[in-house]
């Protein structure tokens, strides 16, 4: 069977992968010329979403990309001192296996697993979807293929091609991250620092690895404001204002706006479809059922929807009208699940007042005294909550052609 994915970040390479071992014909179509070197930022890859890394062989480069985060540090106004809080010990509480890792590392090396097996076609995109599987590209020429499936993001072409005027069913949790190349060494190595006030954060961090730095910028806007996510002039001049005078250091972050080789700001939205496929089409990851970016763990649940579907289509014989069901009933539980511990995160990690930025230092300060083992030990009490990702069933599919 001929299958089309659209996207090729996380979930559409590890769809592609498992789809491929599982006999399929893949291929992937990606807008950029290229892999995408965003300048996203570092995400979170938890237990489950770990094993299936481990069983595509790539867990050991996983590791060796890992940020490598040791402390984060926190100034907040009328401060004497700035807060530490230890990040092992904080990680720890979340979960108990886990990485830290740029988004675009892991791209990368989810595309290496699989891209022997895999065609892959860059800078071209879906234009029209034809009920018999006819796919129209923007570039290349019309294609048929058995199944469709929508990799490609929040902001999903194949879900609005598809599902029309549905696709729309969104959530806005009511701020914004950016991210920001600046120079190395405006960072420390092993710690994450910045600057916290209220409906605002400001942080910084690099890697080992990594030629220079990431600033990070999460807010709730003062006034409404009109967001294009391809507006990228507007956005930086949204991001200034909001920040402008928070601290000298940030305010030289800020500099590094008209030069940035790489960019990223996008509004934390969640996605609320109640399903994810039609006919032949389905959607994976961000495309389907993005709980929120930086606040619902939506790489792990990419990883993890893609395993399953791919998985699921293998059992069925690559009907999706047996798959896709099947697929939407494994995913649905973690997918609420998300949802609820976004917004829950939302408001947490941005305080909209000075007592709620003291309770969160207090927290994590409090992870960082306790013992390992007792924090562990408490969180694995909160299976819906922090604990979420690691609570995961995820189905066992066996290898065999389709």
């Amino acid at each position: 069977m001929r299958v089309l994915i659209s996207g090729a970040s996380i979930a559409g390479p590890v769809l592609a992968y498992w789809l491929s071992r599982h006999g399929f014909e893949v291929t992937v179509v990606e807008r950029a010329p290229q892999l995408r070197k965003t300048g996203g930022h570092a995400i979170d890859l938890f237990g489950p979403a770990m094993g299936i890394a481990e069983k595509m062989g790539v867990l050991d480069a996983v590791m060796s990309h890992a940020t490598g985060t040791e402390r984060i540090i926190f100034h907040r106004r009328g401060a004497r001192r700035p807060a530490q809080i230890d990040y092992h010990k904080l990680s720890s509480a979340l979960s108990d296996r886990h990485v830290e890792i740029m988004r675009d590392d892991l791209s990368e090396i989810f595309y290496d697993a699989g891209r022997d097996a895999v065609e892959y076609l860059f800078g071209d995109h879906i234009t029209a979807i034809g009920a018999d599987g006819t796919v129209t590209f923007a570039r290349g020429a019309a294609r048929q293929f058995d199944l469709v499936i929508g990799a490609d993001g929040l902001h999903s072409g194949v879900r609005q091609l598809v599902f029309g005027a549905d696709s729309g069913h969104e959530e806005f949790l009511g701020a914004y991250l950016a991210v920001v190349s600046v120079p190395k060494s405006l960072a420390r190595d092993g710690e994450m620092a910045g600057f916290i006030d209220v409906d605002r954060t400001a942080m910084i961090y690099t890697a080992d690895h990594l030629d220079d730095a990431r600033a990070v910028f999460i807010f709730r806007p003062v006034n409404d404001f009109h967001y294009d996510h391809r507006d990228t002039p507007g956005q930086q001049r949204q991001l200034t204002d909001r920040f402008a005078g928070m601290s000298a250091e940030v305010d030289r972050w800020l500099t590094e706006l008209g030069g940035t080789p790489t960019f990223y700001f996008d509004a934390i939205t969640q996605l609320q479809l109640t399903s994810w496929s039609r006919g032949r089409v389905t959607l994976v990851g961000d495309a389907g059922y993005c709980p929120g970016p930086a606040v619902g763990g939506s790489t792990s649940l990419a990883v993890i929807g893609a395993y399953v579907l791919a998985g699921e289509l293998q059992r069925a014989g690559g009907d999706p009208a047996v798959a896709y069901p099947a697929y939407e009933r494994v995913m649905r539980e973690p997918v609420l699940g998300a949802r609820a511990l976004a917004k829950s995160m939302a408001k947490n990690i941005l305080p909209s007042s000075p007592l709620g930025i003291r309770a969160l230092i207090v927290a994590g300060q409090l992870i960082s005294v306790l013992p390992t083992r007792v924090t562990a030990v408490l969180a694995g009490l909160n299976s819906k909550g922090i604990r979420l990702y690691d609570s995961i069933e995820v189905p066992q599919y066996q290898l065999s052609d389709v």
